[in-house]
């Protein structure tokens, strides 16, 4: 009987062999369908981010500058923003389309807190200082997002990223940085920018994965917070920064429109940078995000007039390869910290030897009932 029993199991095995091969064959293939559906997620993200920072950009500058609307309540315009952004995420929650997963109350005020102080001190670090400091002070969120990660999460970089980011901060310097006049009031402006905005942009992805919550979800939870907070304390932030009343404002037609325009793309703004930093990190954010710059400049070139020199040129070729080597460098470390995770000797998965563990188990219960039948 157990000569019976080990011709049976020889007969089966080719049959539970087979039928790992195609499951590992169907495991493999759903494994690159996922990858090259991420990719193009996270190449999605980052093109509508671009499109819309952009976009927003153009808008409000014809929103906001003298020969266009004169709207000059950039804070107030903000709160705006926020209300429509928390509308959008109100419809989608009570239409079912996103769902709205717990998180305390204290950390989502406490980093409204954080983004409404870091929009607030830019528009008085751009009032009280030149263009030129505000570009740095911009630049320099670089190596203090690299500082603020290393301390709050540990995080290392290889030296290849390192060298990727001096050149990215070096070529947007170059084509952006002019006059550079600084202020003790501006001075402190910028220093609370910057540790506000850092700070923000790392406190995104960490709530994300603290919380297993989504980038909208994350989104639609803080935007009531933040447009409630600027829409009340927004007009009297902007009275000091230009002298101007909201009230006093000629809402014409024409101008009611590009505000609904820019409250709209900055729905699309807020989702990407929560995608953007919640699928990749905050240095790689503000890493590649001075692609904006860069956008920037060629668009007000080409459609404002503006003044387009041999050192903006340069300075922007310069930063181009720094964002291109930085995303070899990342994709290196990668590899680098894939190869050097220890990988098990066999090559099945987990699922897979459990299946085949079960298959084995019934296969021994087999030989003991037949060896255990009357002759």
């Amino acid at each position: 009987m157990n000569l019976g029993a080990i011709s049976s199991n020889k007969d089966k095995s080719p049959k539970r062999s087979k039928f790992f091969g195609l499951d590992l064959k169907k495991k493999k293939k759903r494994v690159m369908e996922e990858r090259k559906s991420s990719s193009v997620s996270d190449v999605g993200a980052w093109g509508m981010n671009i499109i819309s920072s952009v976009g927003i950009i153009m808008v409000n500058k014809q929103l906001m500058s003298q020969t266009g609307f004169a709207f000059s309540f950039a804070t107030t315009l903000t709160g705006f923003h926020f209300s429509v952004t928390a509308l959008v995420g109100w419809i989608s929650n009570a239409s079912g389309y996103s769902e709205s997963k717990s998180v305390p109350f204290w950390e989502l005020l406490w980093f409204s807190i954080i983004a409404n102080t870091s929009i607030t001190a830019m528009n008085f670090s751009l009032m009280l200082n030149s263009v030129g400091f505000y570009q740095i002070s911009k630049l320099s969120m670089i190596p203090v997002v690299c500082v603020m990660e290393w301390i709050l999460h540990g995080k290392q970089y290889s030296r290849e990223v390192k060298m990727a980011v001096v050149v990215v901060v070096v070529g947007v310097g170059v084509c952006t940085v002019t006059d550079v006049k600084v202020n003790a009031k501006g001075f402190l402006c910028a220093l609370v920018a910057i540790l506000c905005t850092s700070l923000q942009q790392i406190s995104i992805g960490s709530l994300q994965k603290k919380y297993s919550i989504g980038s909208f979800e994350l989104l639609s939870k803080t935007a009531p917070i933040q447009a409630l907070s600027l829409l009340t304390v927004g007009p009297f932030i902007d009275y000091c920064l230009t002298s101007k009343s909201l009230l006093k404002y000629n809402y014409a037609f024409s101008a009611f429109c590009f505000i609904l325009l820019s409250c709209s793309l900055a729905v699309f703004c807020n989702i990407s940078q929560y995608l953007c930093i919640g699928r990749f990190s905050a240095v790689s954010f503000q890493v590649l995000g001075h692609m904006k710059t860069v956008c920037v400049l060629m668009l007000g070139w080409l459609l404002f007039d503006s003044e387009m020199t041999m050192k903006n040129i340069s300075g922007m070729v310069l930063a181009i390869v720094g964002m291109v080597v930085y995303s070899w460098a990342v994709e290196i470390e990668k590899q680098a910290n894939a190869m050097a995770i220890p990988q098990p000797k066999s090559q099945l998965s987990d699922e897979e030897l459990m299946l085949l563990k079960e298959g084995m188990d019934d296969s021994s219960l087999r030989d003991e009932e037949i060896g255990q039948l009357p002759k």
